[in-house]
């Protein structure tokens, strides 16, 4: 593994939001959905495009708080403009398990 210094990991700017919106991406090429996140006043309301059906249904997202990446250059997949990066883990079967927080934290709160 490479290590990095702390300069580095502190260009990444991580921010918990809010799940507004889900809905199923059809033009995908894998099972994914399109996702529009809070991420406060500050950033607003993100859109990301997340592969996570395996594991979750659209009406179970809404209201869950997700980690983000908020500072990748936007991504174009098919006709959606994905903002931002929802993180997770791979659960040993290859599923997403998306990255929360233990209690509720502000939107557009930053990961220390």
């Amino acid at each position: 593994m490479q290590t990095i210094d702390i300069e580095d990991f502190s260009k990444i700017d991580l921010r918990i939001g809010t799940i507004l919106r889900v809905e199923n991406f059809e033009k995908a090429r894998k099972p994914a959905y399109k996702i529009w996140v809070d991420l406060g006043e500050e950033l607003g309301v993100k859109k990301s495009s997340a592969q996570v059906t395996k594991l979750y249904d659209p009406e179970n997202l809404i209201g869950m708080q997700v980690l983000c990446v908020v500072n990748f250059k936007p991504r174009q997949i098919a006709d959606f403009m994905s903002e931002v990066l929802i993180t997770g883990f791979s659960d040993p079967n290859g599923a997403i398990i998306l990255t929360t927080a233990e209690r509720t934290a502000p939107n557009g709160a930053k990961l220390h």
